[in-house]
C-alpha cells in the first residue's frame, strides 16, 4: 500500500474520532482507518488517549489530530458536497444539522466541531452558470435568500417564475 502524499488535516478537542465515525456513517465514499494513540503524555492529552484517526470522507483522505483546544474552523475550510435531488440535499443538511450543528446561509452549515460544508445541488452551479445572465442571477439572488437549498424555488426563480 503506498502511503498517502497529501491529505487534509482538520483539528479536534479530543474527539477526532467520533468526528471521523459521523462523517464515514454520513456520507458514501467514506471510512474510518487507522486510530493513532499517543505514545507519551503530549499538551492536549495523556499517553493512550487517541492522537490521530485516519479517515476518508467522500473519497478525500483526511486525518483528524486531537491537538486541543484553542484552534476554532472557520468558514475558509469548506467540505462542498454536490447533491443530485432535493432528498439527497436535505438527508446531509439534517444529518449535520440534527447532529449538534448549525444552519447558516446560501447551503452552508457547519458540524458541531465547527467544520463548515456547503451541501449544494447540481442545480444550483448549473443555474448559477446559466448562459442567460438573467437566469443566472434570478437563481443567484434567490439563493442568496435561502439557508438550506430548495431546488423548486432555484428552478422557478432560473425561469423567471
Amino acid at each position: 500500500m503506498r502511503p498517502i502524499k497529501n491529505r487534509i488535516c482538520l483539528w479536534y478537542d479530543g474527539d477526532a474520532e467520533e468526528a471521523a465515525r459521523f462523517y464515514a456513517s454520513t456520507f458514501p465514499d467514506s471510512a474510518v482507518g487507522a486510530v493513532h494513540r499517543a505514545p507519551a503524555d503530549y499538551p492536549a492529552g495523556k499517553e493512550g488517549d487517541v492522537l490521530t484517526v485516519e479517515f476518508r470522507v467522500m473519497g478525500i483522505p483526511c486525518l483528524g489530530l486531537n491537538g486541543g483546544p484553542g484552534v476554532s474552523h472557520n468558514w475558509a475550510f469548506s467540505f462542498q458536497v454536490a447533491t443530485q435531488d432535493q432528498a439527497e440535499t436535505d438527508r446531509y443538511w439534517h444529518a449535520i444539522i440534527d447532529h449538534g450543528g448549525r444552519a447558516s446561509e446560501c447551503g452552508w452549515c457547519q458540524d458541531k466541531w465547527g467544520i463548515s460544508w456547503q451541501i449544494t445541488p447540481q442545480v444550483l452551479t448549473e443555474a448559477i452558470s446559466d448562459p442567460d445572465p438573467e437566469a443566472a442571477r434570478r437563481a443567484f439572488e434567490a439563493m442568496l435568500q435561502m439557508g438550506k437549498i430548495d431546488i423548486a424555488t432555484i428552478e422557478a426563480a432560473r425561469r423567471g417564475e
